[in-house]
């Protein structure tokens, strides 16, 4: 199945053709449908790609006292260790602090208190900060890089069924981009099937609201 720069461009347009506007900026969608035992071969990592995703990710900081300024400074929030208890004690402020974020970053020495307070609420909803993102940081990190990364980082998990859907752009953003993107995220899952393109049935495009079209 050949996906380049070309076929991409081709479905790309297409799925442009094919969905209405809206009065919202639709994301580009990459679905990747899987010739694979998923309960033998698992899929679950992330890959930063070249270009943002047009969507901001609002990120949220779990820290000491060590990283709290940083936290302030680069985050869109942060959670005080002095103020895990309360959350502790509420769920529904942990469930709404859950949902309010797109991604947690916690700090590493920390981490039994962070798993204790909200590991509850955040692991159902993917929501624990995780280490293969880079999101569990030493007390000395500095945060501002992380945050950049997290703009440009997807994750790809097949767990249940052997399909990945990932929002990799926002139809705002240039073709080129677009284009780059999804090729990036392409290529980063054939190094992890164990078949390579064997192992895919097909992949799609398809905006938000739109229709899904092969990419061939």
């Amino acid at each position: 199945m050949a996906i380049n720069e070309e076929t991409v461009g081709k479905a790309l347009k297409q799925i442009r053709e094919k969905t209405k506007s809206r009065k919202f900026a639709q994301t580009v969608d990459l679905i990747v449908n899987l010739s694979l035992d998923i309960k033998a071969n698992k899929v679950d990592f992330f890959v930063d790609m070249h270009y943002e995703k047009g969507k901001k990710v609002s990120v949220c900081a779990l820290v000491g006292p060590e990283l709290k300024e940083n936290a302030k400074e680069n985050c869109d929030g942060f959670v005080d260790l002095a103020d895990f208890p309360k959350y502790q004690k509420d769920k529904k402020l942990t469930k709404k602090l859950a949902k309010q974020y797109d991604a947690f970053v916690a700090q590493a020495n920390i981490m039994p208190k962070i798993a204790a307070t909200f590991g509850r609420y955040f692991g159902p909803l993917n929501k624990m900060p995780n280490p293969k993102a880079g999101c569990v940081v030493p007390p000395n990190a500095n945060l501002a890089p992380l945050i950049k990364k997290l703009q440009k980082s997807v994750r790809l998990r097949a767990i249940k069924n052997p399909v990945i859907q990932v929002a990799v752009a926002s139809e705002k953003m240039d073709d080129e981009k677009i284009v780059d993107n999804v090729l990036t995220v392409h290529h980063a899952l054939l190094g992890h099937l164990p078949n390579g393109e064997h192992n895919i049935k097909g992949a799609y495009l398809k905006l938000t609201m739109g229709p899904a079209v092969k990419i061939e």
